[in-house]
């Protein structure tokens, strides 16, 4: 078996589900999930159609690349969303399709990883945990970079150590953050590129929740943006990741792309043709169709908004809480211990949520997920005000809110 297995943590759920072994709900409360980050609102009909429309075509073999209709859709839609100069980022260099997110990051990092020479690959710390199992399972050493209040959430890139950014092969970025929605600034991008050219390594932003954001006029900035910016049309070293799991209500889709540096995506796409991962066609004419289609995700968009607006002045009662910057998480700081709290709170009010140092990683005796807890605002509307109710109701008869 390949040594590096046992260099794996367990999964956050596994953590939880350990925690909660044994305990007893109440049986008069209905359970309510806040845990998981899965979109439980309605797949666009349309989408559904076209997967129904399309299922003969089951009886063909898809290929890695995918359909050129496809990938143009997905290129398209990149440029229109970053405001990209058109023709830069083409189709057939600079975009490979991936069964959604997850499954991309961890092949990319398997492709690029070279394991004969100091290998380190570096995220934020609370991090999405794909990015450090993909890093021990190429062979590589992850560096965890702490994000707390008193960095907004995101790294201090500035007090990374030469010696980090020497050894470094990858750099994660996420943004919109999971979990604290953060978004990075379009300065501290342009940055994060200029380390990339100094020290040869890949900058790789998770930007799968780009598409949840409070303000219509005021999308977060993504990192080929902050390319064009530069006037870096060629996207060197910047790889961003995309899907419709969040923007659409489609994780079970598995659709996405990765874009960006086209030397870099011809020798991805050349693993792939041996990773066994294309995509079927009736999935990809889905796909197409929910790229170029912007009406679901304004609605999906104010959905979440609705769901904030109701929850945050209710546990603003008991917790210190903030709207995130975008995303569909709350990421508070709880009054007591995190595990006893997502406990305490399963046991007493059903209600499930994941405590924040599941999230993360203890460097140097400091864990930045500590004593606060991840709510995924992923139920409907009515639900999510319940569960903050009962959240309320857990810590006033417990005497330690706010």
């Amino acid at each position: 078996m390949n040594p590096n297995l046992s260099r794996l943590h367990p999964y956050p759920f596994e953590k939880l589900n350990k925690l909660k072994a044994g305990i007893n709900t109440p049986a008069h409360l209905a359970p309510i999930s806040l845990g998981i980050g899965e979109p439980q609102h309605p797949a666009p009909g349309f989408v559904r159609q076209t997967l129904a429309d399309n299922l003969d075509r089951l009886a063909n073999y898809p290929t890695t690349k995918g359909m050129d209709a496809f990938r143009e859709a997905m290129a398209a839609w990149a440029t229109r969303r970053f405001q990209l100069p058109p023709g830069t980022l083409t189709a057939a260099r600079n975009l490979v399709p991936v069964n959604g997110t997850r499954e991309g990051i961890f092949s990319l990092v398997q492709a690029v990883i070279d394991a004969s020479r100091p290998a380190a690959v570096v995220s934020p710390n609370p991090f999405y945990q794909i990015y450090e199992g993909a890093a021990l399972l190429a062979g590589a050493s992850p560096v965890y970079l702490p994000c707390d209040g008193s960095n907004g959430f995101i790294p201090d890139f500035d007090a990374v150590p030469e010696s980090v950014w020497r050894d470094c092969q990858i750099l994660f970025l996420c943004s919109p953050g999971n979990p604290s929605g953060a978004v990075i600034p379009m300065a501290t991008l342009i940055k994060v590129i200029e380390l990339a050219d100094r020290h040869d390594f890949i900058v790789a932003s998770d930007e799968c929740y780009s598409e949840l954001y409070p303000d219509e006029n005021s999308p977060p900035v993504g990192l080929l943006q902050a390319c064009a910016t530069m006037g870096r049309h060629d996207y060197r070293n910047c790889i961003v990741f995309h899907s419709l799991s969040k923007r659409s209500n489609l994780p079970g889709l598995r659709s996405g792309f990765v874009a960006g540096d086209g030397e870099v995506l011809a020798r991805y796409l050349q693993y792939r043709t041996y990773h066994g991962c294309a995509m079927p066609i009736h999935n990809q004419l889905a796909s197409i169709a929910a790229w170029q289609d912007e009406d679901h995700v304004r609605d999906n968009r104010r959905a979440y908004r609705e769901k904030f607006d109701a929850v945050v002045p209710i546990l603003r009662q008991v917790m210190a809480v903030d709207y995130p910057a975008a995303g569909f998480y709350l990421w508070p700081e709880t009054p007591v211990d995190d595990e006893t709290f997502a406990l305490e709170l399963a046991a007493q009010q059903n209600v499930h949520l994941l405590p924040g140092r599941y999230l993360s990683r203890e460097v140097d005796g400091y864990n930045p997920g500590a004593n606060r807890v991840r709510m995924a605002l992923v139920a409907p509307l009515e639900e999510c005000v319940e569960a903050a109710q009962r959240i309320v109701t857990y810590l006033q008869a417990r005497g330690t809110g706010q």
